[in-house]
């Protein structure tokens, strides 16, 4: 019986239901056989239940007895009733009418057999599985062990849940690991700062001209040094921060947002131009977080563009939807791929920079569910930062 069971288990998807259909065919099939024998006796029954009129005449023996149930000469059937004769015609065609719903009713069982047997299982068993791995959550197994081709296809999933959940490790592994070196590197050096730092100062008491303009050049590669350390220091917090939203009035907040970049744009002798897209409403966000990337992306186009930028705010179905763009040069060809990346710096950029701000807000923006897209447009450069929000709710 186990046998039976796993090589009915094992058998292919278009076997499993060509089975199926030809098992509930042959039921169909004796239904119907049985319907219209059911009907014909029915039938007979109410014929016979009128007697027949005439002579009855009957074969005798030797000695007088009769021999059978006799025949009639001349016979005459009484006319069967309205109502009897509806029911035999009624009874004649039940069974034409039988087959194919019997037929009908036996396929969609078939079908909702095969569906039980051999598909429920493993899509439910690969739908939970897809649910958990869009949540992150890899930590689990997929146990279906027929061969048949959904098999087949939940063993291949097994597989690359398995390699996503080595792979996620791994790079998990990698990230711990980095944070852990950035962190020990910034604070290895803080001490030798402090040192440097303390001997600089001694250098610039110094009456000699010469002693004294040398401590100042390395007081400002110093100072852009202890700057490097701090960022790694901040960029370690923010990889760790998490999102907290809270109700913000869309519009009041937009319109601070562009006193701050209208402030950042005068003071180095930029336009700005603004594009509000959205509407009076209450929206679910961490404002720190769009600040932040409101701020950066203003204060990296200042220092590419020629004469003006223009911010903009759109509401989307499911987020906020902030762009910067300037008229600048635009972003190198060969590079535009790696300009999110942590200390990153073109080539040709030579100012006081480690190359973090666009890596930050790439950063906030994934922390609040959303994207960070680099652009070049005719004209210049172009940055979309989006960020998802769970609800807002118009005025």
């Amino acid at each position: 019986m186990d046998k039976m069971k796993r090589a009915r288990q094992d058998l292919s998807l278009p076997k499993s239901l060509v089975l199926y259909i030809v098992i509930f065919v042959m039921l169909a099939l004796a239904l119907s056989v049985m319907t219209n024998s059911i009907c014909e006796r029915a039938a007979e029954a109410i014929r016979t239940s009128y007697p027949a009129s005439g002579e009855k005449y009957y074969l005798t023996n030797e000695q007088g007895e009769r021999l059978g149930d006799g025949v009639y000469i001349g016979k005459e059937f009484i006319p069967l009733s309205p109502s009897d004769e509806r029911t035999i015609n009624l009874l004649k065609l039940l069974p034409l009418i039988a087959a194919p719903v019997y037929s009908a009713l036996c396929i969609i069982a078939a079908a909702l057999l095969f569906y039980r047997k051999k598909l429920r299982k493993p899509l439910a068993e690969l739908r939970a599985a897809s649910e958990k791995i869009s949540n992150n959550d890899l930590d689990f197994s997929i146990g279906y062990d027929s061969k048949d081709e959904l098999g087949g296809l939940v063993g291949s999933f097994e597989t690359m849940r398995a390699m996503l959940a080595n792979n996620f490790s791994e790079m998990w592994r990698q990230v711990e690991e980095r944070k852990r070196l950035n962190a020990a590197f910034a604070h290895d050096l803080r001490t030798p700062l402090t040192v440097l730092k303390g001997y600089n100062e001694m250098l610039q008491a110094s009456e000699h001209a010469q002693t004294k303009e040398i401590a100042v050049t390395m007081g400002k590669h110093l100072a852009r040094m202890e700057a490097y350390v701090n960022s790694m220091s901040n960029l370690r917090r923010l990889e760790d921060t998490r999102t907290e939203y809270k109700t913000v009035p869309l519009q009041q907040f937009a319109s601070s947002l562009q006193e701050s970049a209208q402030i950042l744009c005068i003071q180095n002798g930029k336009k700005l131009l603004m594009q509000n897209e959205t509407v009076d409403c209450d929206i679910l966000m961490d404002k720190t977080f769009v600040s932040q990337v409101c701020n950066n992306l203003i204060a990296n186009a200042v220092r590419f563009a020629q004469t003006s930028i223009t911010l903009s705010f759109s509401l989307q179905d499911d987020g906020l939807l902030l762009s910067v763009s300037d008229d600048g040069k635009g972003f190198d060809k060969k590079s535009i791929h790696k300009v999110t990346s942590p200390y990153f710096t073109e080539e040709t950029d030579r100012s006081e920079h480690f190359g973090l701000g666009l890596y930050i807000c790439k950063l906030l923006c994934e922390n609040h569910g959303g994207y960070l897209k680099i652009a070049d447009v005719s004209n210049g450069a172009r940055v979309l930062a989006f960020f998802k929000t769970p609800s807002f709710e118009k005025k």
